[in-house]
């Protein structure tokens, strides 16, 4: 083994694309010789992958630079991802920041850092390129080991050209590019090979995987009249990923609403190894909030979503995002979108307040909802969702689920075996953590607490 020559950590925010970018890294710096420590650590290189989402997330992003620099004046800071993508040179005037890289060259990242520390006196420390040509290709990073012990998340597609209302990631993240299918199926066989019992497919838009909508027609309706992705390859994907042996699970990230449709969904249903857990952004209930957002589709169509997949699937976990106080949100609008979530009875549902992202239509746009507004509206969805969840879990009490054992989490004193069912149930068992990395049998008894539910092993 090479001696390690110096030292990095990582610090990782926002989506899963960034934290399966940063295993690539890690392995990257790993496979030159450094040694890859704990964020808290005292290291020679520091590396956060940043998040623009929200206004929050810019700020946890800064925070995390100047922790780094703080905790080793002497180390070299790279900020790289969304957030340096979109605001390169806001980021270069930060003295806690010595290099700035961009998305598509995290993938050279360890030669843009030893070269800089060959010669910090060098004029280049700006490693950003415009995205939002359109002719880029998918910068393959594979990973070889699996990011958890249990699971092993895996990149099939980068960017996104929905370009709605509200958000900054289309020109942080750039156009659709897709990996090739056989990248993504040798990476799924080799990490399912080390012990990984599921893969799950994540990318910035994954319901494109395949496509290219190159203009702005085809932005706009992205497969058809019908508003479906005909042209995606997502299905064939799934199909063959099941055909895989050793691939034991296998689990989507968000997909698009307009992907739905029955030949898609009886695609789904003939693989065996598919969690039945489909998270569908929603944003909003209310039809003319949805068409300010740029989201192409209407609730009723969203509503024959979730319709076709419980035809198709027994008790289907259905999540969603929703966003409260996008500009213009009317109190009757809100009172809309409430009324849709509780007819479309989501398993879960993560509740955002809307943030004004510089550069978005959205953030033009007049009547901003004030911050107070915000909170209440937020409240009583979060209310919603949790009421939403239990009832959720009430339905599936006689359901014999299958549940992959991660880790030991005490709870109310007790210690318990915990894991995701295929249907996204947090489950915990009476179990010794010998039992990690193990899948058991179980049906749901009791709601320990808001994120656990007590499960019986059954043979």
């Amino acid at each position: 083994m090479t001696e390690a020559k110096r030292s990095v950590a990582f610090c990782t925010l926002g989506c899963k694309v960034n934290q399966y970018e940063t295993d690539a890294m890690e392995e990257q710096f790993a496979a030159a010789g450094y040694a890859v420590l704990d964020f808290t650590a005292a290291a020679d290189v520091y590396v956060i992958n940043t998040c623009t989402v929200t206004n929050i997330a810019d700020r946890k992003s800064r925070q995390m630079l100047h922790r780094a620099k703080k905790r080793n004046p002497h180390a070299l800071v790279a900020a790289v991802g969304c957030y340096v993508q979109n605001a390169a040179g806001r980021v270069l005037e930060d003295p806690a920041v010595d290099l700035v890289i961009g998305n598509d060259l995290k993938k050279d990242i360890v030669g843009i850092v030893e070269k800089y520390l060959t010669d910090r006196d060098q004029q280049e420390r700006c490693f950003v390129r415009d995205l939002t040509g359109g002719d880029e290709e998918f910068e393959d990073m594979p990973v070889t080991r699996p990011l958890e012990h249990t699971r092993a998340v895996i990149k099939i597609q980068d960017g996104c050209n929905q370009f709605c209302s509200y958000c900054a990631i289309p020109y942080a993240r750039g156009r659709v590019r897709s990996r090739s299918m056989e990248s993504v199926l040798k990476e799924a066989a080799l990490l399912s090979g080390s012990g990984c019992h599921e893969v799950v497919l994540t990318g910035i838009h994954i319901s494109s995987y395949g496509t290219d909508f190159g203009d702005d027609d085809a932005r706009a309706a992205n497969g058809g009249a019908d508003g479906t992705f005909q042209d995606s390859r997502l299905g064939d994907l799934i199909l063959a990923l099941g055909q895989l042996p050793g691939v034991e699970r296998i689990r989507l990230g968000s997909i698009e609403p307009r992907i739905i449709t029955e030949d898609f969904t009886a695609k789904l249903a003939s693989v065996p190894q598919l969690c039945p857990h489909f998270h569908l952004s929603l944003q909003s209930g209310c039809g003319e909030t949805l068409r300010r957002m740029n989201r192409h589709y209407t609730p009723d169509q969203f509503l024959e979503s979730c319709r076709i997949l419980r035809r198709y699937f027994d008790r289907p976990a259905i999540t969603t995002d929703i966003i409260v106080g996008f500009p213009g949100e009317t109190d009757e609008e809100f009172a809309q979108s409430r009324r849709f979530v509780r007819e479309a009875a989501f398993a879960d549902m993560h509740v955002f307040k809307y943030s004004r992202r510089d550069g978005t239509r959205a953030a033009l746009m007049k009547e901003q909802v004030s911050p107070a507004v915000m909170d209440i509206r937020s409240a009583a969805l979060i209310a919603d969702a949790e009421l939403m969840h239990e009832e959720y879990i009430r339905q599936c009490r006689d359901m014999t689920m299958q549940v992959l054992l991660e880790e030991p989490v005490w709870l109310n004193g007790q210690q318990y075996m915990t894991g995701y069912s295929k249907n996204y149930i947090r489950c915990a068992f009476l179990l010794p953590p010998e039992m990690e990395n193990q899948v058991v049998s179980g049906k749901a008894e009791a709601i320990l607490t808001k994120e656990f539910v007590l499960c019986r092993e059954t043979d």
